[in-house]
Protein backbone atom coordinates (compact mmCIF):
# COMPACT_ATOMS: atom_id res chain seq x y z
CA UNK A 1 0.00 0.00 0.00
CA UNK A 2 1.46 3.44 -0.99
CA UNK A 3 1.17 6.60 1.33
CA UNK A 4 -1.81 9.22 0.71
CA UNK A 5 0.12 11.54 -1.35
CA UNK A 6 0.72 14.96 0.89
CA UNK A 7 -0.35 18.04 -1.33
CA UNK A 8 0.95 20.63 1.07
CA UNK A 9 4.15 18.85 1.38
CA UNK A 10 4.86 17.52 -2.35
CA UNK A 11 4.48 21.25 -3.52
CA UNK A 12 6.96 22.23 -0.63
CA UNK A 13 9.90 20.24 -1.80
CA UNK A 14 8.81 20.81 -5.42
CA UNK A 15 9.35 24.46 -4.64
CA UNK A 16 12.75 24.22 -2.63
CA UNK A 17 14.07 21.38 -5.70
CA UNK A 18 13.11 23.97 -8.45
CA UNK A 19 14.37 26.78 -6.45
CA UNK A 20 17.44 24.58 -5.47
CA UNK A 21 18.34 23.89 -9.31
CA UNK A 22 17.84 27.52 -10.46
CA UNK A 23 20.21 29.16 -8.00
CA UNK A 24 22.54 26.21 -8.06
CA UNK A 25 22.52 27.07 -12.55
CA UNK A 26 22.61 30.83 -11.69
CA UNK A 27 25.41 30.75 -9.51
CA UNK A 28 27.46 28.77 -10.78
CA UNK A 29 27.53 30.89 -14.19
CA UNK A 30 28.39 33.64 -12.18
CA UNK A 31 31.44 31.95 -10.33
CA UNK A 32 34.99 32.33 -11.73
CA UNK A 33 35.95 30.56 -14.83
CA UNK A 34 36.84 27.08 -14.33
CA UNK A 35 35.21 27.28 -10.05
CA UNK A 36 32.18 25.12 -9.24
CA UNK A 37 29.87 25.73 -6.53
CA UNK A 38 31.17 22.63 -4.80
CA UNK A 39 34.69 24.30 -5.23
CA UNK A 40 33.35 27.75 -3.47
CA UNK A 41 30.95 25.94 -1.13
CA UNK A 42 34.48 24.33 0.16
CA UNK A 43 36.80 26.93 0.03
CA UNK A 44 34.12 29.28 1.99
CA UNK A 45 33.43 26.24 4.44
CA UNK A 46 37.55 26.18 5.09
CA UNK A 47 37.56 30.40 5.39
CA UNK A 48 35.22 30.55 8.05
CA UNK A 49 36.63 27.57 9.99
CA UNK A 50 38.51 28.03 12.81
CA UNK A 51 41.56 25.33 12.11
CA UNK A 52 42.13 22.77 9.68
CA UNK A 53 39.19 20.16 8.67
CA UNK A 54 39.92 16.48 7.74
CA UNK A 55 38.44 15.06 4.72
CA UNK A 56 35.84 12.86 6.35
CA UNK A 57 35.04 15.74 8.42
CA UNK A 58 33.95 17.82 5.65
CA UNK A 59 32.35 14.93 3.61
CA UNK A 60 30.18 14.81 6.69
CA UNK A 61 29.05 18.39 6.70
CA UNK A 62 28.76 18.45 3.35
CA UNK A 63 26.86 14.65 3.06
CA UNK A 64 28.51 13.56 0.51
CA UNK A 65 30.45 10.63 0.29
CA UNK A 66 34.55 10.40 1.36
CA UNK A 67 35.04 10.02 -2.28
CA UNK A 68 33.35 12.72 -3.62
CA UNK A 69 35.14 15.32 -0.94
CA UNK A 70 38.22 13.40 -2.48
CA UNK A 71 37.54 14.59 -5.89
CA UNK A 72 36.70 18.12 -4.93
CA UNK A 73 40.02 18.61 -2.44
CA UNK A 74 42.20 17.33 -5.18
CA UNK A 75 40.66 19.35 -7.45
CA UNK A 76 41.52 22.79 -4.73
CA UNK A 77 44.73 21.33 -3.95
CA UNK A 78 45.93 21.28 -8.25
CA UNK A 79 44.44 24.72 -8.22
CA UNK A 80 46.52 25.47 -5.28
CA UNK A 81 43.72 27.08 -3.00
CA UNK A 82 43.97 24.16 -0.28
CA UNK A 83 47.06 22.86 1.83
CA UNK A 84 46.75 18.92 2.68
CA UNK A 85 48.92 17.86 5.06
CA UNK A 86 49.49 14.43 6.72
CA UNK A 87 48.39 13.89 10.58
CA UNK A 88 51.81 13.74 11.83
CA UNK A 89 50.56 11.12 14.37
CA UNK A 90 48.09 8.60 12.30
CA UNK A 91 49.46 8.79 8.71
CA UNK A 92 45.97 7.36 7.66
CA UNK A 93 44.46 10.55 8.78
CA UNK A 94 44.96 13.94 6.33
CA UNK A 95 44.73 17.85 7.71
CA UNK A 96 42.99 20.28 5.08
CA UNK A 97 43.41 23.82 5.45
CA UNK A 98 42.96 27.20 2.48
CA UNK A 99 45.79 29.05 1.04
CA UNK A 100 46.09 32.44 0.62
CA UNK A 101 44.93 32.06 -3.14
CA UNK A 102 41.53 29.95 -2.23
CA UNK A 103 41.23 32.90 -0.27
CA UNK A 104 41.25 34.99 -2.38
CA UNK A 105 39.56 33.00 -4.94
CA UNK A 106 36.71 32.22 -2.75
CA UNK A 107 36.47 36.22 -2.32
CA UNK A 108 36.44 36.61 -6.10
CA UNK A 109 33.61 34.18 -6.20
CA UNK A 110 31.36 35.66 -3.40
CA UNK A 111 31.87 39.52 -4.73
CA UNK A 112 30.07 37.87 -7.78
CA UNK A 113 27.49 35.46 -6.16
CA UNK A 114 26.50 37.98 -3.55
CA UNK A 115 24.38 40.46 -5.92
CA UNK A 116 22.03 37.60 -7.00
CA UNK A 117 21.32 36.20 -3.46
CA UNK A 118 20.87 39.97 -2.22
CA UNK A 119 19.16 41.14 -5.07
CA UNK A 120 16.33 38.11 -5.18
CA UNK A 121 16.47 38.79 -0.72
CA UNK A 122 15.75 42.18 -0.98
CA UNK A 123 13.08 42.01 -3.83
CA UNK A 124 11.23 39.58 -1.24
CA UNK A 125 11.47 41.43 1.73
CA UNK A 126 13.44 41.03 4.48
CA UNK A 127 10.35 40.11 6.97
CA UNK A 128 9.03 37.48 4.22
CA UNK A 129 12.87 36.17 4.12
CA UNK A 130 13.28 35.40 7.74
CA UNK A 131 9.94 33.69 8.22
CA UNK A 132 10.49 31.11 5.09
CA UNK A 133 14.43 30.74 6.99
CA UNK A 134 12.94 29.74 9.93
CA UNK A 135 10.81 26.96 7.81
CA UNK A 136 14.01 26.20 5.59
CA UNK A 137 16.10 25.88 8.98
CA UNK A 138 13.89 23.62 10.34
CA UNK A 139 12.75 20.64 7.78
CA UNK A 140 17.24 21.25 7.53
CA UNK A 141 17.04 20.22 11.11
CA UNK A 142 14.42 17.43 10.88
CA UNK A 143 16.07 15.84 7.81
CA UNK A 144 19.68 16.21 9.98
CA UNK A 145 17.76 14.48 12.78
CA UNK A 146 16.59 11.61 10.28
CA UNK A 147 20.04 10.61 9.08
Amino acid sequence: MTAPEDPLAVALFSEMFAADQMLRNRLGRALPKGMELSHFSVLNHLARATGEKTPAGLARSFYVTRGAMTNTLNRLEWAGYIHVRPDWDDARRKFVSISPAGRAARDTALQAIVPILTESASEIGAERVRAALAVLREVRQRMESEQ
